[in-house]
């Protein structure tokens, strides 16, 4: 079974939107299993303290490292690698998010206040991850978006195992536009191409509005993409 274990100063808040829609139902069907951590619990002083003043002066509070360490520590490893969500990390992908939901789970670590000590990460070897160019006011929504991502990759979560290969980033493209009915709206009806039953066709369609849509839109996957395509013509 994929585990996740979630260490964080507020473990009320799992699993919040992990328990609805298809990782809810996966949680309930032991597709997957989630564990929240209480990172205070680890604390050794009866304020249960879990942050001190920055080294060198400076605005905030930092996390403890004694503390964070024995909170990890408590955590068996089994095999699952432990992230640290933070700004500045590599950027969560979809091949990331893969690679994670085919090995045995992840323990991840939700950071608060101005960040958390150097030497814990170190020690630890708790691997970066960011969801993007800006800052959020603790690790806990990025740990959900982390989980969500992976969650829906493991077998059995998703009834039809196609729709995933077809979205966005499966292929290095953003996924081709979606209609369904009513065949016209305000106007604006669905592409002749996709009433055809021209199942070549579509599929030609669809190829050229991915590859369309990811050249106006991210500039760098479509680099990235007639890079590789022309490595392997």
């Amino acid at each position: 079974m994929w585990r996740a274990t979630v260490l964080t100063l507020f473990p009320d808040l799992f699993p919040g939107p992990l328990g609805a829609s298809l990782a809810g139902k996966a949680l309930a069907a032991k597709l997957w299993a989630l564990d929240a951590v209480d990172i205070r619990a680890s604390a050794s002083d009866r304020h249960r303290t879990v942050d001190d003043t920055p080294a060198g002066g400076g605005p905030g509070m930092v996390m403890k490292a004694d503390v964070l360490a024995r909170a990890i520590d408590a955590v068996p490893l089994l095999g699952r690698p432990r992230l640290l969500m933070s700004p500045r990390g590599r950027p969560l992908s979809q091949a990331r998010a893969a690679a994670l939901a085919h090995g045995p789970g992840a323990i991840l670590v939700c950071g608060r206040f101005e960040g958390v000590d150097e030497r814990v990460i170190a020690a630890r070897e708790l691997e970066e991850v960011s969801l993007g160019d800006y800052v959020l006011s603790g690790g806990e929504v990025a740990a959900f978006v982390l989980l969500d991502a992976c969650v829906r990759l493991i077998p059995g979560v998703i009834g039809q195992p196609a729709s995933v290969a077809e979205e966005s980033f499966a292929d290095g493209l953003l996924e081709y536009p979606q209609f369904t009915k009513p065949p016209v709206f305000e106007g604006l009806a669905i592409p002749d191409v996709l009433l055809s039953g021209d199942h070549g066709k579509v599929a030609a369609w669809r190829r050229a509005e991915a590859e369309r849509v990811t050249r106006e839109r991210r500039p760098d996957l479509w680099q990235a993409y007639v890079a590789r395509r022309s490595k392997h013509s």
